[in-house]
């Protein structure tokens, strides 16, 4: 009997069950953490990366526009520090400026005129042209950018890809691509999509996605660990529903 009773006793003391408890008590506590740690990382990562992004394109745009500006027009001349995004509003007027005296008359002829020097250059012209399309574009409101994501089968049978679907080849391509209805289409690369390849594709060889290009860029960009139907709000549940879950099965361990 006394060996027994022996057996149950840790050196100190302290009885097995006793140890066992605060041993659990102290894992609880550190799963517990981690959880709070990664609920804490989900909900500021976000904000910060965002907020450093912004406030350096707004001082990348502030030193491209502020040598444009005479010292004297400029809030550091009369206050002690600048004051971030001067540039940035500087940059929006003047481009608005720009768009309404380019929308007149004598604005157009300027525009033609400047557009006139500009084809004359070799090695320019082409980059300008180029440019301008894709500004077109992109930005206006009948263009037919990247509007559709789809899937096409590469790089070997079984295998997909995703891609984004443009405007149609125009006529002259048309006519030299083999029959059947053809799509432009811009396969982007992982992590970064701004390198690729750009094919003309049969329609009926696409699968049509229904996801927005955001969604498909954020697939790319994150190499498939962001899903588009899986979004923070829903991690964030999960990572609280397991420090709750932790907190109660600590508490349950407390009262026994």
């Amino acid at each position: 009997m006394r060996n027994m009773a022996e057996d149950k006793q840790k050196p100190g003391g302290a009885p097995a069950a006793d140890v066992e408890t605060v041993a659990a008590s102290h894992t609880s506590a550190a799963g517990r953490l981690r959880n709070y740690f990664l609920t804490g990382l989900v909900v500021a990562g976000p904000v910060l990366i965002t907020g450093y992004l912004t406030w350096s394109f707004i001082n990348w745009v502030d030193d491209l526009v502020r040598p444009f500006i005479p010292p004297i027009y400029r809030p550091e001349t009369y206050l002690p520090w600048p004051i971030p995004g001067t540039g940035l509003v500087v940059a929006f007027f003047a481009l608005t400026l720009l768009g309404f005296l380019t929308a007149n008359l004598v604005g157009r002829k300027l525009v033609d005129l400047g557009e006139g020097l500009l084809n004359r250059m070799p090695i320019v012209r082409p980059i300008y042209k180029t440019m301008k399309q894709i500004f077109e574009t992109l930005f206006s409101k009948t263009g037919s950018s990247f509007r559709q994501v789809a899937l096409v089968e590469f790089p070997a049978p079984g295998m997909w890809s995703l891609v984004f679907v443009s405007q149609p080849p125009s006529e002259d391509l048309a006519a030299r691509l083999p029959q059947g209805e053809h799509v432009s289409a811009f396969m982007p690369c992982t992590p970064n999509p701004t390198t690729g390849f750009f094919f003309f594709v049969l329609r009926k060889d696409i699968v049509v996605l229904d996801i927005s290009v955001e969604s498909a860029m954020t697939l790319l960009i994150s190499a498939g660990m962001v899903q588009p139907d899986n979004d923070a709000q829903k991690k964030l549940a999960s990572l609280a529903a397991t420090a709750k879950a932790a907190q109660t099965a600590r508490d349950t361990a407390v009262v026994r």
